[in-house]
């Protein structure tokens, strides 16, 4: 284990962003195919998409999150990004890591 995957373990990724309401359908597609391809590509890979209940100035408020039992390591979530801007997700995300407490 390399000094980065040690320090990734447990590491979760939350990634939102906002889309307008009219493109609400189009995102989670693409959002499911991705996470789809993401799974298998990386087995163990928990991936989910939420949305705020509400809209916020017609926009839709999505959340992507990210788990794997040894952590979201950099590389991992490099591949998200770049993944998701293949797949026309809108590029203003706001990407957050949380890792568990001891």
């Amino acid at each position: 284990m390399t000094a980065a995957d040690a320090g990734a373990r447990g590491r979760r990724l939350f990634v939102y962003y906002r889309v307008p309401a009219p493109r609400l359908e189009a995102a989670a597609a693409a959002v499911r195919a991705l996470q789809a391809d993401l799974r298998a590509r990386h087995p163990g890979l928990e991936a989910a998409l939420l949305r705020r209940p509400e809209l916020r100035d017609g926009d839709a408020t999505l959340m992507e999150t990210y788990a794997t039992p040894a952590g979201v390591d950099d590389a991992l979530a490099a591949e998200i990004a770049r993944l998701a801007a293949a797949a026309g997700l809108p590029q203003l995300r706001h990407v957050e890591v949380f890792e568990p407490l001891p």
